[in-house]
């Protein structure tokens, strides 16, 4: 059994032993670096000593924001999902007393992102919009400055993509009017007033902005109330634009394909009315590229439920191509009504072998008929060389024979109805044009 004085020391020694422990560097506990410490920015804008979950002056009026906008670019238009898409500066100003600090210089304070998430700032948002989001390369474009009588600064650079109704009842010579709208999505106008800072000189941008399309005509601001039936009154902000589509890119991609095939449909009123082959597959060939174009067209177009300028000059412009398909039926079926009749009355009329010059006979006014102007006005129309003249005219002259008259019931309508077959032809050569022509002068007056 060890002495009383002996477990004395070996206690003595253990406390010793553990005191050294619990002060040495080795033991000492490592800070919690969950909980970083104030900054001194933080600390001279007294962030932990007010709650800044509730807007200024809250139970007072309400806190005037204002806004300015600087547009850097418009990106695209989309007629066939009816949006836009714009990259801009959005600022906000107002004055929170809550962040006012002591300053000898007046000097402003300037921070990023990361006090943002720590005070109040407007919950703006737009309305209408589709797709939006902040710019965070590299870091995030975000800016506060913030100066000592409490006058805050908020700057962001946001690209959204909002809804614009278009009224493409006029395209491609149409003119849209596009507009992005801001408001703030908790507080109403009890509690916020949103307000352009200078007026229409509170939207500006950039001079180079440009679209491949249209040609950007206008920016100005308005302000308006909305109302909800649930939530209340609001402040909304507008920025209009005006956008005019440029038209050279339709005139050679539609309207000058379009008439040219037009013309070509013409071509056919020249062709001799037997030359079957090259007038039917003209006429086939026009249709089926009008028929492009108009496809092509509204492949890339909305499916609207009304008619657009281009459709009106297209789907004319077809029925013209269709009527000269047409035009040469009626003269085919009409040739052949004429060749039918004529087969009939040469088998009904008697030989013509002892006639001794048929040519004289034809131009000889006294047992023709005709005078020298009526054979060569008759001859103009399409009238063949080998024989063709000569077996019509004697058979005019046979019918004139008072010996035959007995025989045969006089009858002049097969020279009609061969004036009239080639008529057609020849009145389509100026009624076809002329309409085009009358058509397009109608056509750009109203769109133009």
């Amino acid at each position: 059994m060890l002495p009383e004085r002996q477990i004395y020391k070996d206690r003595s020694h253990e406390k010793l032993i553990l005191t050294t422990c619990l002060f040495s560097p080795i033991y000492k506990r490592s800070p919690d670096m969950t909980k970083s410490p104030m900054t001194k920015s933080e600390q001279l804008l007294r962030i932990d000593d007010h709650d800044f979950t509730m807007r200024p002056a809250f139970g007072g009026p309400p806190i005037p924001v204002g806004v300015d906008v600087q547009v850097e670019s418009l990106d695209t238009i989309s007629e066939v999902d009816m949006d836009f898409t714009m990259t801009l500066y959005l600022r906000h100003y107002w004055k929170d007393e809550r962040l006012s600090f002591p300053s000898t210089n007046n000097q402003s304070m300037t921070f990023d992102s990361r006090l943002v998430k720590k005070i109040w700032v407007p919950d703006m948002f737009f309305v209408h919009s589709k797709r939006s989001f902040i710019h965070d390369t590299t870091t995030d474009n975000v800016m506060l400055r913030v100066y000592p009588d409490g006058n805050v600064l908020y700057s962001l650079r946001v690209t959204v993509t909002a809804m614009c109704n278009m009224d493409l009842s006029r395209f491609p010579l149409d003119t849209q009017t596009c507009s992005l709208e801001i408001e703030s999505y908790a507080y109403t106008d009890d509690d916020l007033m949103l307000y352009w800072k200078k007026g229409n000189e509170s939207l500006n941008t950039d001079d180079r902005i440009s679209l491949s399309q249209f040609l950007i005509q206008k920016f100005h601001t308005t302000t308006k109330l909305a109302f909800y039936s649930s939530t209340g009154w609001y402040n909304r902000l507008y920025i209009h634009f005006t956008l005019r589509r440029h038209i050279f890119f339709f005139l050679l991609q539609t309207y000058f394909p379009a008439t040219l095939m037009v013309m070509l449909s013409w071509v056919s009123f020249w062709i001799d009315r037997r030359a079957v082959p090259a007038r039917v597959p003209l006429g086939i060939t026009t249709v089926l590229t009008m028929s492009t174009i108009i496809t092509g067209v509204n492949a890339s177009m909305p499916r609207v439920s009304y008619i657009k300028a281009v459709d009106i000059y297209l789907w004319v412009s077809f029925v013209f191509v269709f009527l000269s398909v047409i035009e040469y039926a009626a003269v085919n079926y009409l040739s052949t009504v004429q060749e039918r009749k004529e087969r009939k009355l040469r088998e009904r009329l008697p030989c013509t072998c002892g006639i001794g010059n048929p040519d004289e006979m034809m131009i000889d006014p006294q047992i023709t008929g005709y005078g020298s102007m009526d054979a060569n006005t008759t001859g103009n129309y399409g009238i063949p060389e080998n024989g063709g003249r000569q077996e019509r005219m004697l058979a005019q002259v046979a019918l004139n024979d008072p010996q035959i008259t007995n025989q045969v019931k006089p009858s002049r309508g097969y020279v009609n109805i061969w004036i009239d077959t080639h008529a057609i032809d020849k009145y389509s050569r100026v009624v076809f044009p002329g309409a085009y022509i009358f058509f397009n002068i109608i056509y750009w007056s109203i769109y133009l």
